[in-house]
């Protein structure tokens, strides 16, 4: 099963998504935004910039942790992913973004 998008409210009303694997773990968390559009596009931008390995940003957190970073062609961040235990991990996790990124589907959890 491929990957899927959802998108979901926060609390104080603003909307992110998550790109999920076909597995359902979370691989692609985004920022909030204030509007629902806004989070479609971001979600049209991960669909269109998630194949090309030079809009990741592979970095490592203050405790060492491996994760990384999928920036848009402005060098905007799109999406961030969680902190992996190892590099290998982490590219592997590039990797399911790369083969779940460009979905087309979008679970819409805000209805």
């Amino acid at each position: 099963m491929s990957g899927w998008y959802e998108i979901s409210q926060a609390k104080d009303g603003q909307y992110k998504f998550v790109l999920k694997a076909g597995n359902a773990e979370i691989i692609l968390s985004s920022e909030l935004y204030v509007a629902k559009a806004s989070a479609l596009n971001g979600i049209a931008s991960v669909q269109k910039n998630s194949p090309d390995d030079a809009r990741y940003d592979r970095l490592t957190a203050k405790n060492d942790k491996p994760y990384f970073n999928l920036k848009a062609a402005n060098h905007q961040i799109i999406g961030s992913s969680q902190l992996y235990s190892s590099e290998s991990a982490r590219d592997k996790g590039i990797e399911s973004v790369k083969n779940n990124g460009s979905t087309e589907t979008i679970k819409d959890l805000t209805v």
